[in-house]
């Protein structure tokens, strides 16, 4: 992936850390999240003024998003609207999905929104922290993986590719079960807690007592300073955003697809020949279950 496809949006930056942000500096993030382009004509006394707090607050905001002041985001805000404006398509960014939308509308809405999740989600992702992920699961002697929801689909799968390769891995939903599995970890095994908002009680219940066993914590969340971050060794994030009819659980699961897949092929990179071996022996265990490709027979 070249340096520029790498390039993290401010508009996904911002969506990250919304939660953590005070009230008036949210009230300023949405402003530049739904007018970007509008956002960079503005003065920071416009600005302050639109969202109803101060030129101080403003500043504040500049700081927690990791930018130096308001001149240097207004420069970056006027650079990617730029961009926007040369891609037509990403009117559809960040629009809901109203009543009056036809069918073909609704399509090209989600069908844009799911890419640019996954697009946005490698832009953004720690290439130092998957590094070191994967290298905690391609070692570790147990791994257990923690969701609930929507998650806990994302749990499985996760689950599912890491047996395939002859790791020992287990995918928990219901709590009592995470609880008893997690109390039997330690040093050297992995515990991953996968919540979109980062603050799915059952999900972290679990995921710390994992921690306080000695495992190694990998927390995959949409928000870099949600709650789930605080009690994880590592975090992955993801960037999805969502609308009316997709709260948790359309565009973030594929989103954190996306991750789980980088996770899965950088282990399976790592342990090449014994992925190998038990990719083949376990696609020969299934062959036997498949039909044959004799159409006429149905």
């Amino acid at each position: 992936m070249t340096d520029d496809a790498r390039q993290v949006s401010t508009a996904v930056k911002i969506r990250g850390l919304l939660p953590s942000l005070s009230r008036a500096e949210q009230r300023v993030g949405r402003i530049i999240i739904e007018e970007a382009a509008t956002a960079a004509q503005m003065t920071i006394t416009e600005l302050a003024k639109r969202a109803d707090t101060s030129e101080t607050t403003v500043i504040r905001f500049c700081r927690a998003i990791g930018v130096s002041g308001y001149p240097e985001l207004r420069l970056k805000l006027a650079a990617e609207a730029g961009r926007v404006q040369d891609d037509p398509a990403q009117e559809a960014i960040g629009s809901d999905i109203s009543r009056s939308d036809d069918l073909g509308q609704v399509v090209k809405t989600i069908a844009y929104a799911d890419a640019r999740a996954v697009e946005e989600t490698a832009a953004q992702l720690d290439l130092e922290a998957l590094g070191k992920v994967v290298t905690a699961i391609a070692a570790a002697r147990r791994i257990d993986i923690y969701g609930v929801g929507a998650s806990a689909f994302v749990a499985q799968d996760f689950q599912t590719k890491l047996h395939r390769i002859g790791l020992t891995a287990y995918a928990w939903s219901d709590l009592h079960l995470a609880l008893t599995s997690a109390a039997l970890l330690g040093e050297g095994d992995v515990a991953i807690g996968i919540s979109h908002t980062g603050t799915t009680v059952d999900t972290m219940e679990a995921f710390a007592e994992a921690g306080r066993r000695g495992a190694t914590t990998v927390a995959l969340t949409n928000f870099p300073k949600s709650p789930i971050t605080r009690v994880a060794d590592l975090v992955l994030t993801t960037a999805a955003r969502e609308t009316t009819f997709r709260s948790g659980a359309m565009a973030s699961r594929l989103a954190q697809l996306t991750v789980v897949d980088c996770v899965f092929v950088g282990v399976a990179q790592r342990t090449y020949d014994r992925t190998r071996s038990a990719l083949e022996s376990t696609r020969d265990a299934v062959r036997s279950r498949r039909t044959k490709a004799d159409r006429g027979r149905w």
